[in-house]
């Protein structure tokens, strides 16, 4: 039986736009917020500045290009050493890159005690649905899945994605953990993305940008932050090694 010590938390590309890298850059700073050290890879090649996971982290996070032949090898080479958990953003085009390297590593990956979750990200687009459900339909059982429906607007209405019958049948073979993600003012969303801000910094009055510094914000960023630890922490177990 495989003794499992390591762990790679990737998002599934798909359709762009639907918040991933806010969910992986708010996984990170959980990560940060109970000291558990990851190695965070950006393999967004289509986003190259605002928006990317290196935009929120002062360009310290690595960029990989993942459109070679070893391209997805990175996470087992950065798994090398001390690092036991990758967050790894990817950005939308990847999907069949992604598969193909599942298909020809992931058993030798898995022995050596790796173990995967993909992070899908939904919203009242049916289109983000069916970008979660064609990567499962490669991915099938070698990961875990993480479904976050992402609030874009006050009144978000998921009835595509909790209704359908593709997406039931999903639901029933997989039994992802869901995670629900606030909707954000865009007052608030819109400076962090621009600036590369987290919202622990804006949490915690360490953002700089003068249209940040509103009490009502610092206090809403408070919030926000401590609903979505709260939903890590509910699951953390497919998140840790």
């Amino acid at each position: 039986m495989t003794e499992y010590s390591k762990r790679i938390v990737f998002t599934m590309g798909g359709k762009g736009g639907v918040g991933k890298t806010g969910a992986m850059v708010a996984l990170a700073e959980w990560f940060a917020a109970n000291e558990i050290p990851v190695t965070l890879l950006d393999l967004d090649t289509e986003n190259k500045a605002r928006g990317s996971l290196k935009h929120f982290f002062n360009g310290t996070v690595t960029k990989v290009n993942i459109h070679t032949p070893a391209g997805l090898d990175a996470f087992v080479d950065h798994l090398e050493g001390e690092s036991q958990i990758v967050l790894a953003d990817m950005g939308a085009g990847a999907g069949e890159v992604v598969a193909d390297w599942f298909e020809s590593m992931h058993e030798d990956v898995a022995a050596i005690g790796v173990r995967f979750t993909a992070v899908g990200v939904v919203t009242p687009d049916p289109a983000s649905v069916e970008s979660l459900l064609a990567w499962a339909s490669r991915l099938q059982d070698r990961v875990e899945y993480v479904v976050v429906e992402n609030a874009i607007s006050a009144l978000s209405d998921f009835t595509y994605w909790r209704s359908t019958e593709q997406a039931r049948r999903f639901r029933e073979a997989f039994s992802p953990v869901v995670l629900k993600m606030e909707f954000r003012l865009a007052e608030l969303e819109n400076p962090l993305r621009q600036h590369g801000i987290k919202l622990g910094d804006l949490a915690n009055r360490k953002a700089t940008v003068e249209e940040l510094k509103r009490a009502s914000l610092i206090m809403r960023a408070q919030s926000y932050q401590r609903h979505l630890f709260a939903e890590f922490d509910r699951n953390k177990e497919v998140f840790l090694p």
